[in-house]
């Protein structure tokens, strides 16, 4: 799956109208937004989740976007409209990795004007992935996945036991491919259950799409430098716009969501550039997309 590059401008403008090449999206770094507006005719197979996984938006957002009842049934060949607009991270430099937590995104910097964006699953509330910098120390293909002593636990507990190890195939939950990392036992890898992507489900490890774990895997070596970073609330402004993402506080990390809109915006320069009915009721929602929320000067 080659990196979408793309305009901020299309992406504002994007419609149910406007079609994207495809899930990951790629933008020049200085506007700080990855993704866009597609639409996306269902396929056989396809749910909410599995749509949403691929492309890095909660269910509940497709079925808002889309005025669905929330256990509606997709038909094949149904239009769906998709908005996979993030804002990145500060601090994405060419070669490196920062994965956004509660944004469950992951950004790569592929040159100087450009980053890549991919959905991610990370740690559940319980078994959180730690925030800090890291490196990555080990790449494997196909990897056996030697099971820590508090999954086996966990597994005995829940009566679904695990071997100590499991082999290469198709019931390796690490996929094809494994960045090991210099934290703890965590790594970065793929999946045998691509519908798990785009949540907080895993065990610490930052768990990726089959071809996002592939592209990934070919672009970073031995010693890539990455950093996990908590920022369930980003504002960024490109010209006259100013657009506004807010996820659930997934670790309870942040007292306020809407204080620290308005400390970002304060940040940014653009207080007096936000709506803030808007902005509000869009904290409120947490749908976890790039949301315009721009003073309508024309009212």
């Amino acid at each position: 799956m080659a990196p979408l590059s793309t305009s901020l401008a299309l992406a504002v403008a994007g419609a149910a109208g406007v079609i994207l090449a495809g899930p990951a999206a790629g933008v020049a770094a200085p506007d700080r937004i990855v993704g866009g507006v597609t639409t996306y005719a269902v396929k056989q197979g396809d749910t909410l989740r599995i749509i949403g996984a691929r492309y890095g938006t909660d269910p509940q957002t497709l079925v808002a976007d889309n005025a669905l009842p929330p256990s509606a049934i997709l038909r094949v060949g149904q239009r769906l409209t998709i908005d996979n607009r993030h804002i990145v991270p500060g601090g994405v430099s060419p070669g490196a990795i920062v994965v956004n937590v509660p944004q469950r995104m992951l950004y790569y910097g592929v040159e100087t004007d450009d980053v890549r964006g991919m959905p991610v699953a990370a740690g559940q509330r319980g078994w959180p992935t730690p925030i800090g910098e890291f490196t990555v120390v080990t790449k494997k293909t196909d990897p056996s996945w030697e099971v820590p002593a508090s999954i086996l636990e966990e597994a005995r507990q829940r009566g679904r036991p695990l071997p100590a190890i499991v082999p290469p195939g198709p019931a390796n939950p690490l996929g094809k491919f494994w960045l090991g990392l210099s934290v703890g036992h965590l790594g970065i890898h793929g999946t045998n259950a691509p519908s798990s992507v785009y949540g907080t489900v895993t065990h610490g490890c930052i768990r990726l799409g089959p071809d996002d774990i592939a592209w990934l895997y070919a672009q970073v070596t031995v010693g890539t430098p990455g950093r996990f970073v908590y920022e369930p609330v980003l504002v960024t402004a490109d010209g006259s716009e100013v657009f506004l993402e807010v996820h659930a506080d997934v670790y309870q990390r942040t007292a306020s969501a809407s204080q620290l809109a308005r400390d970002l915006a304060s940040a940014e320069g653009v207080m007096d550039r936000v709506d803030w009915v808007l902005a509000d009721a869009i904290i409120a929602a947490r749908h976890g997309i790039a949301r315009r929320v721009t003073v309508d000067i024309t009212r």
